[in-house]
């Protein structure tokens, strides 16, 4: 194994490494990835890997250690051992130029695919390429690529559901976007459940039903986006599960999403529920950290413009969901242009201080006492002891958190904060909202902490 060609093995490696990953996942995580180093001992291989961030090699090395070592020994036909180390690319080491396109526009599709997608209601913007991929989600996009290449057979009907803003639109419309870029001409329609409702109260009232029944019944494909909305309307689930039977018996393909699993559905016929259980049921989980830092990255990109992974952490440690972050980069970008400044930690602190994105004021009953008494009882300790002078790590970090949720949490004002805090100065607030809001980008035990205490808001 003499005078091994480096370049040549980890481009082999990325390879592979491809197939096993979403586009999404590759590009933020492995495409500034190289064989920093390579030493023979013996039997044994050590590589150095080198990563453009400490957050990916820590990313890496947590989640795909196991995917990396097993590709490199299948490569090298040896044992290696694994080093990971935080080293920017040299200009003599190329780039990945065989990498999957991140971004699908209209404009790269051909007239009659922008017709039909018109046409149908599935949007251009929306593809597989641009859907990052972690464990919470990637049972529902593996199932999602498999009926795209499959309609009809593969999972039929396919039922994803989860909660808002996690995706499942996104995926629905990643498999109209790909069939309909392989044919055109095929019938596909996408809709809500209470655009299907109206059709139907519209065909009722006009009598008109054959002409609903003609939409949707000679379908090749329909999405159904949040099935829940039909429940409890028997006319309704009457007219869906009779194009259900119709659609499903000429080989049609049907995909619905909502936000809970058949079973948890109220006022929905058992029949539709049995048929909606019959085919494959997926859930999406809320986005762990690091599927949000690919997020932040896609729609940065997506805006024309690339973040620094350091920004892109601060932004994903703060704001829990897709649609949030979204909205939260809209905010960034426009509060650039209109300023024409340039994009800062402070900015950033700024905005998510302000707690547009991650504040959940406007719909929660909560006071701020209430607030108050649900930190102490997550971390155990009385109200006396948060609120007083102990200054001990495990006393203050739990104060931190209760005051950076006081101030993104309900726009209170530093002072009003450092008064519910023991009269503190709020200079003192100002540190802690500070404080938590950098490790709630880098510490995992920190997220988690806040994570907890807003699902007991």
């Amino acid at each position: 194994m003499e005078n091994i060609d480096t370049v040549k093995v980890w481009g082999e490696v990325l390879n592979s490494i491809k197939v096993s990953v979403s586009p999404a996942i590759f590009s933020t995580w492995f495409t500034e990835t190289y064989i920093a180093d390579l030493k023979q001992n013996d039997d044994r291989v050590s590589i150095e890997i080198g990563c453009k961030s400490n957050f990916a090699k820590n990313t890496i090395e947590t989640r795909y250690f196991g995917l990396v070592q097993d590709t490199l020994i299948k490569s090298l036909n040896s044992k290696c051992d694994l080093i990971f180390s935080v080293k920017q690319l040299p200009s003599s080491v190329p780039q990945s130029n065989n990498l999957p396109p991140l971004f699908q526009t209209i404009s790269s599709v051909s007239e009659n695919t922008k017709n039909s997608l018109i046409r149908s209601g599935i949007r251009p913007s929306f593809s597989f390429d641009n859907y990052a991929v972690s464990s919470s989600n990637q049972m529902a996009w593996a199932a999602a690529e498999a009926v795209s290449k499959n309609p009809g057979s593969a999972y039929n009907p396919l039922f994803i559901w989860g909660g808002v803003g996690v995706g499942k639109t996104h995926l629905m419309n990643a498999v109209g976007l790909y069939l309909l870029n392989i044919d055109p001409s095929v019938q596909i329609l996408a809709c809500t459940g209470e655009q299907f409702t109206n059709d139907i109260v519209e065909g009722i009232r006009n009598k008109s039903t054959q002409l609903f029944r003609n939409k949707y019944r000679k379908l090749n494909v329909l999405f159904l986006d949040d099935v829940q909305f039909i429940a409890g309307k028997d006319a309704v689930q009457e007219e869906f599960f009779h194009t259900f039977n119709a659609l499903v018996g000429n080989g049609a393909q049907i995909i619905l999403t909502s936000d809970r699993p058949p079973s948890e559905i109220s006022k929905l016929e058992e029949r539709l529920r049995n048929r909606f259980e019959a085919g494959l049921i997926v859930d999406i989980a809320p986005p762990d950290f690091e599927l949000r830092c690919a997020i932040v990255q896609i729609k940065s990109k997506e805006k024309g413009l690339e973040l620094p992974m350091d920004f892109v952490q601060l932004i994903a440690g703060n704001i829990d969901s897709p649609r949030k972050i979204e909205g939260f980069l809209v905010r960034l970008f426009s509060e650039v242009r209109l300023k024409n400044s340039e994009i800062d930690t402070r900015l950033i602190e700024s905005l998510l201080e302000k707690g547009g994105e991650n504040s959940v004021a406007s719909s929660s009953k909560k006071s701020p006492d209430e607030i108050i008494d649900i930190v102490c009882k997550y971390f155990s300790l009385s109200k006396k002891t948060i609120t007083g002078q102990v200054r001990s790590r495990n006393i203050v970090r739990p104060r931190q958190i209760l005051m950076y949720l006081l101030r993104t949490q309900f726009q209170l004002p530093l002072e009003e904060v450092g008064r519910l805090i023991g009269n503190r100065d709020h200079t003192t607030v100002m540190h802690a909202v500070e404080k938590i809001t950098q490790l709630a980008s880098t510490d995992v035990n920190t997220r988690e902490y806040i994570s907890g205490i807003k699902n007991k808001l």
